[in-house]
């Protein structure tokens, strides 16, 4: 019975730490469990090692409480990682609007969509289907991602040229954002050879490699446009209902699991690619659809990357935070797989329960401080964190990223083309000419 309450305990605490550490702006769930591994290893070596049915549940717990409550920040404070990209503009459209509450309260449904979808759908036939898929897919996954690839591009529209003087005026102005967009994806891809072959990174932190980079190309622009703009923020208002029914709900679980599943499936699609493609797919219009969808998404995305660290029989390329903890453990067959289930199960119920609290904790903020200070204490948060964690080599890292990411807001262009700092590199490597590359680029 203790040792039951002692794994239980666990998950609450893993849970309620990540619901109150989601709600700090930028600040990734990767990074903090990278700390705590620091501190796993550190006990190994003084000869104290916790048992799996501690550390594993923690973890898990970690990740569905973060990326269920994360959206707080992005909408309601405009700091988001990709993976929140395409939540940020119909939810800043809610909180403008003084619906800040009901937006979040929306891609909160979806996150509990996702742990539903996860635990009741994906679960029962994962160790069946998935290895049989994989075995399908995996010679296939090279070309599979450049066809990815393109489609982002070339789904990149243009948002000028539709009315002024005929000729080479209206040609620029239709290409800007275009060229905004392409010109963001070479950059962030050259920048992602560079992080991947001449990384700056000191070796003790080099799983932390990328993250000074999302940092800067994701988060930094957000609140730079934030202090610069001084938007003010209307008061809000709180409604007890939300405008959704059954089939908001069943139409958004089928969407945004569908692109968070190929996210979390396939190596280096994320949840924004994953989001992207499931939306074109199912040409999903309705923005409490798009919303809770895309918190569907997200939480397929991660907690489902690393539910595959788990499920029997299953190989398939670690990443994440199933990267982080492999070095720690080795999955156990069935009971490891139900274990990491029912933390999933409870830690979804527990974060859905606090988003609402949570939500307006923030809000009760907002209403009090200045929406500009706010981003300015966001801004400074981030810098202190990416110091902490990587030191000047990541600051450096950071301000390169936040200079690419910086071109798709100033030119209107899609910021989802800055994840070429991964989709890049790892296509060519995947392809057999990522060293090519690298050469011509002067890297090795």
């Amino acid at each position: 019975m203790q040792a039951i309450l002692f794994v239980l305990g666990s998950r609450i605490i893993g849970t309620l730490l990540s619901n109150v550490l989601s709600c700090l702006p930028a600040l990734h769930a990767y990074n903090v469990l990278g700390g705590l591994l620091l501190l796993q290893y550190a006990l190994i070596d003084h000869g104290i090692r916790l048992p799996p049915e501690v550390y594993v549940p923690f973890m898990t717990s970690m990740i569905v409480g973060w990326f269920m409550l994360n959206t707080i920040p992005s909408i309601l404070l405009g700091a988001p990682d990709e993976s929140a990209l395409f939540t940020v503009l119909p939810g800043q459209k809610y909180l403008m609007t003084g619906r800040g509450y009901e937006g979040t309260m929306m891609a909160g449904v979806g996150g509990l969509l996702g742990v539903f979808f996860l635990v009741f759908i994906v679960a029962p036939f994962a160790p069946r289907v998935l290895p049989l898929i994989r075995e399908v897919l995996t010679p296939h996954i090279h070309w599979i991602l450049w066809i990815i690839v393109t489609y982002m591009l070339m789904a990149e529209w243009p948002k000028g040229g539709t009315s002024g003087i005929s000729g080479w005026p209206k040609f620029f102005d239709a290409w800007k954002s275009l060229g905004a967009g392409l010109a963001t994806f070479l950059l962030s891809g050259v920048f992602g050879f560079i992080l991947l072959y001449r990384s700056p990174v000191s070796i003790d932190v080099a799983f932390q490699n990328i993250m000074p980079a999302f940092v800067g190309l994701f988060a930094i622009p957000s609140c730079l446009l934030n202090i610069i703009s001084g938007t003010e923020i209307p008061p809000q208002k709180t409604s007890p209902h939300l405008e959704i029914d059954g089939d908001i709900m069943w139409r958004s679980m089928a969407a945004g699991g569908l692109g968070g599943g190929i996210a979390a499936f396939f190596p280096v699609i994320t949840g924004g690619i994953g989001g992207m493609l499931a939306g074109h797919a199912t040409a999903q219009r309705d923005e409490r659809v798009f919303l809770i969808s895309q918190g569907v998404s997200k939480l397929v995305y991660y907690t489902g990357a690393f539910l595959m660290f788990f499920v029997p029989m299953l190989s398939v390329k670690r990443r994440g935070a199933a990267w982080m903890v492999q070095g720690i453990h080795v999955p156990q067959g069935y009971y490891d797989y139900y274990m990491v289930l029912a933390a999933i199960a409870l830690s979804g119920a527990i974060s859905f329960l606090m988003m609402s609290p949570l939500t307006h904790l923030t809000l009760y903020v907002i209403d009090k401080v200045n929406y500009r200070t706010a981003s300015t204490v966001a801004f400074m948060i981030i810098i202190m964190l990416v110091f902490m964690v990587v030191s000047w080599s990541g600051l450096l890292i950071m301000v390169v990223g936040t200079a690419i990411g910086l071109i798709p807001v100033l030119f209107g262009s899609r910021r989802l083309n800055c994840l070429g700092v991964l989709l890049l590199p790892i296509a060519c490597n995947m392809s057999g000419v990522g060293t090519k590359v690298a050469t011509w680029l002067k890297l090795i």
